[in-house]
Formats: structure tokens, C-alpha cells, sequence
């Protein structure tokens, strides 16, 4: 059964016309999703400092959002955070209150990252960013006051691609994070699972808005071969970082997610799969509206606490 507090978001934003993102422009697409988040999202919670800085890799110039919790004294364990928004839309504001809740609950520093996205960037841009920021965040640990041995990166939908693919590559290059966060990632961009045969209408994020957003996001249909793009098509998933992979049950996504968490656990890593089974996708976000969001940031939080402490 739907979460009836996500059935009557579902109601309410279809009866205000919200247009479906497939039929706006990328412009109107991302102007929408950050007017929405007022209406979904809890108030942000204080943290004790957040930092807008930038760097840059390659020629490219990345912005980056610090956050502090409250009394720290010493070297934190870190969070590198990519947003979901379908490697086309959302932004460092769009993910602050998430990014607050993730600061001020699990107590370590939360890096946000505003990679570049399609149509003006295309694939592996996006990719090439997280990397490139997960690096930047453990060369510059101590400036940021960040336990260079307790780095995680995570992040929702298209960040949750990017998180899991960035550990695939991290790892070529001989760097671990401490801990992968996926919240309902895209794992496979050429999906044939029940859950995106079942859950492609009616649900939010429909078969066509994924098009939409891959159509964004890739060159080419080879593209969506290449591991950087899909992780679930890597080689191979052993020796990456432990990982908390959750899911929703209304998800066009969901099988992408259970598929990789068991990929990982047949590769010999650890990796915990919760599914909140009644929930839509995106609805982490979305705790002004929707309880069971609140649940699932403080799960999130214990997870990062717990892989810290083990390092």
C-alpha cells in the first residue's frame, strides 16, 4: 500500500498542474524543482558553520558547501554529498536542509557538491566531478578539519549513481572512502526490471522523465555500457567501500538498488539494504510532508556514525 501522506502529495501536485518535468525545459525544469522545496521541505536545522567555497580540477571551477556541526573541536569524519535531481536539475540549495539534517545527526562535516550537469555537460563531466571532489576533500582534511581516514561519499537518485560509481573509480586509482550512502540510486541506465515496468507511471518519476533525464545526461546509447554511467555493469564490485543502499518500494528504481546491494555482498562487501516499501522516489527530502522521510535521514545519519566509528 502507498504511503497515504505520499498519496496525497501525489494528489495535491497533481491538482495545482504541476507540468511533468519530460515536457519543461531544463531551465524550467530546475526554476520548479527549487520552488517545490518550500513546500516539502522541514525547516533547515542549525549546524555550527557552513562554508561556500570552490575548486577546481582539470580547468573546471566546482562549488562546494561546508558543513560544520556544532562543537567540533577536532578532526570530523566527512561526507562528500551528491544531489539527485537526474543529473539535470537540483542544486547545492535544493539538498541544504538534507545536507544539514545528515551535519547536525550523524555529527561530521557534509561536503556538498555542485557538480556540472546535462545538457550542458555532458556524460562523464558529472562523474569526472565527484571523483575529482572526493579527492579534493581528503587532500584538503586537515584545512577542513576532516579525519582524512574517515571520508564517505553518498547521495540520492542521480547522486546515488554518482557516489557508487565514483567508489568504483576511486578505486582503480587506490583510494577507499570510508563508506558508500546510495539512496535509491540509478544503477543501470538501460533499466528492465519489474519495478521500473511497475512503478514508470503514476508514482512521480515516470518512465519518460527518466528518458528525459538520460536523454540529458548521455552521449550516445554506449554510454549507457560504460560502468562510469551504469556500476551495476562494472567488472567488478569487490574490494569498494561498505555501503547503506535504501530504497523505496513505489520506485521505478527499487530493483536498481536491491540489484547492486547484492552485487556488492556477492563481491565480499559489506552492504545493508533497507527498503521503505509504501514510499515514492525522492522522498527522503521531503520530511515537512512525509514522516517517513524524517526516518530515513536518522537511519542514514546511524549508518555514517557506525562505518566512522569502525574506521
Amino acid at each position: 500500500m502507498l504511503d497515504p501522506q505520499a498519496q496525497a502529495l501525489m494528489t495535491l501536485l497533481s491538482e495545482k498542474g504541476i507540468p511533468p518535468v519530460h515536457t519543461q525545459t531544463p531551465a524550467e525544469a530546475r526554476a520548479s524543482y527549487r520552488a517545490r522545496r518550500s513546500f516539502t521541505q522541514p525547516d533547515a536545522p542549525e549546524v555550527g558553520r557552513v562554508q561556500d567555497l570552490q575548486f577546481s580540477h582539470a580547468a573546471v571551477s566546482i562549488a562546494v558547501r561546508v558543513y560544520h556541526p556544532a562543537g567540533a573541536d577536532a578532526a570530523l569524519p566527512a561526507l562528500v554529498y551528491l544531489h539527485g535531481g537526474g543529473w539535470t536539475i537540483g542544486d547545492l540549495d535544493t539538498h541544504d536542509v538534507l545536507c544539514r539534517s545528515l551535519c547536525q545527526q550523524a555529527h561530521g562535516v557534509v561536503v556538498a557538491v555542485d557538480y556540472r550537469m546535462g545538457p550542458e555537460h555532458k556524460f562523464p563531466a558529472a562523474y569526472e566531478d565527484a571523483v575529482a571532489a572526493w579527492q579534493w576533500v581528503a587532500q584538503q582534511a586537515a584545512n577542513l578539519g576532516i579525519d582524512p581516514a574517515r571520508i564517505a561519499i553518498g547521495g540520492d537518485s542521480a547522486g546515488g549513481n554518482l557516489a557508487a560509481a565514483a567508489c568504483l573509480g576511486l578505486r582503480d586509482l587506490g583510494h577507499k572512502p570510508v563508506m558508500q550512502l546510495l539512496i535509491y540510486p540509478s544503477t543501470v541506465m538501460a533499466p528492465d526490471t519489474d519495478s521500473y515496468r511497475n512503478n514508470g507511471q503514476g508514482y512521480m518519476l515516470t518512465r519518460e522523465s527518466m528518458a528525459w533525464y538520460t536523454g540529458n545526461y548521455l552521449r550516445n546509447l554506449q554510454d549507457t555500457l560504460d560502468w562510469r554511467a551504469s556500476p551495476q555493469l562494472a567488472s567488478s564490485h569487490a574490494n569498494l567501500p561498505q555501503a547503506f543502499v535504501l530504497t523505496a518500494g513505489f520506485d521505478p528504481l527499487r530493483d536498481e538498488g536491491l540489484m547492486y546491494a547484492d552485487a556488492l555482498s556477492r563481491a565480499g562487501v559489506s552492504s545493508q539494504y533497507i527498503c521503505f516499501e509504501r514510499q515514492i522516489h525522492g522522498f527522503i527530502t521531503m520530511g515537512r510532508v512525509l514522516q517517513e522521510a524524517n526516518t530515513a535521514v536518522a537511519m542514514c545519519a546511524q549508518a555514517l556514525r557506525t562505518a566512522w566509528a569502525q574506521a
